[in-house]
């Protein structure tokens, strides 16, 4: 048996950004034309008017204040309202790709370690630009890595479940490194035309480098445990899967809401919160580690309040400033980015022998945890 550690981490951040002063104006600007074609309906009673959004509103619901994006034009514009992405051709490389192999890059040069080295890749995302080939093994060409590749969707939980993947692997000797990089498109598959959530999420990419502690060149973090687990739940879901057109019918399609992200939040936060802290508190305890022998949470970043309600939940206090590190006021909702971006961000300070918890969890219902130390 070997022992699995975190020796690098990178991450892809966009060039462009949409603050929510620019986003309430967009939102409001199209409300206010769908209300205006819609008038006779709506004086009839027939329609629901869309109301407006504010800079207030969006940080009192998530603490968010702006975030990165691949495309602000087409989501800014009223008209169009979603990223305009241009389609590429089967010789050039995707658009995942070339997200996820800057964070990688990022992450080998941080652990000195060269691509031909890497052995095992996983691409973990909660939404994949195709169905195959696998993103995976594209990354794998670019980066002239060697070994196997392949994806996974575990949603929001995506990247601790790959590192949970990676990390058994590497136990177990069947590899010896490993790059888990999670592309996360978000905005792709957001509705901008809903009030309610036009303004949760965000684009990046982040990359997990996993090797041998023996191998390990410079500074890491060994990981002492890792824990999944799901329990299946409709409240956050996205329909827009392959079987979206059946054999029975090739008409056009409705514009079905369901087809893009929808999330039931009030059940959301009453239903996975005791989930996540059990499982948390539940793993640490199993493993020997009490929660005053945290030195930081880096957790799932989807809304504010429900990253403070479960520091104080695993911590059994309020968190002092820095030891649950919250990005998602730059960044927003990344999916499964969120947590790997808060630990690349907000762990070199730690000292050897300091222990933390990367946690993500969302659709599934999913949660994974990696509880690392500082070697």
């Amino acid at each position: 048996m070997f022992q699995p550690v975190i020796s690098g981490t990178g991450v892809f951040t966009p060039d462009q950004i949409i603050t929510n002063a620019e986003l309430v104006k967009a939102f409001n600007a199209y409300a206010d034309k769908m209300n205006a074609q819609n008038a006779d309906a709506i004086a009839a009673g027939e329609v629901e008017p869309i109301g407006h959004s504010s800079e207030e509103f969006i940080v009192s619901a998530s603490g968010i204040q702006q975030r990165y994006v691949m495309d602000k034009s087409g989501v800014l514009d009223p008209d169009i309202m979603h990223p305009t992405l241009r389609e590429r051709s089967d010789d050039e490389p995707g658009i995942m790709t070339e997200m996820g192999v800057d964070a990688c890059k990022k992450a080998l040069a941080k652990a000195e370690c060269d691509a031909s080295d890497v052995d095992l890749i996983i691409c973990a995302a909660s939404n994949l630009e195709r169905a195959y080939p696998a993103v995976a093994i594209e990354i794998q060409q670019a980066l002239g890595a060697g070994g196997f590749a392949f994806d996974m969707n575990v949603a929001c939980s995506s990247a601790t479940f790959g590192i949970q993947a990676a990390a058994d692997m590497i136990r177990s000797g069947s590899v010896k490194r490993a790059l888990v990089v999670n592309p996360e498109i978000c905005s792709a598959h957001l509705e901008w035309r809903d009030r309610d959530c036009h303004f949760i999420f965000g684009d990046v990419a982040t990359a997990t480098l996993l090797e041998r502690k023996e191998d390990a060149k410079g500074e890491h973090f060994d990981i002492l445990s890792t824990r999944c687990l799901t329990q299946f739940s409709n409240n956050i879901r996205n329909n827009n899967g392959f079987l979206r057109r059946t054999r029975e019918t090739t008409e056009a399609l409705p514009d079905r809401r369901d087809m893009q992200f929808m999330q039931n939040g009030r059940k959301v936060f009453k239903e996975v919160l005791p989930i996540v802290s059990k499982h948390i508190l539940g793993h640490i305890d199993d493993i020997g580690v009490k929660p005053d022998d945290l030195k930081r949470l880096w957790l799932h970043q989807a809304n504010k309040s429900m990253n403070d309600f479960l520091g104080k939940k695993v911590l059994g206090r309020t968190p002092e400033d820095g030891e649950q590190p919250n990005i998602l006021q730059d960044y927003a909702n990344t999916s499964s980015a969120g947590s790997i971006i808060a630990f690349s961000k907000y762990s070199d300070d730690l000292e050897p022998g300091d222990t933390g918890v990367i946690c993500s969890f969302g659709a599934g219902y999913s949660v994974g945890s990696v509880v690392v130390r500082r070697a």
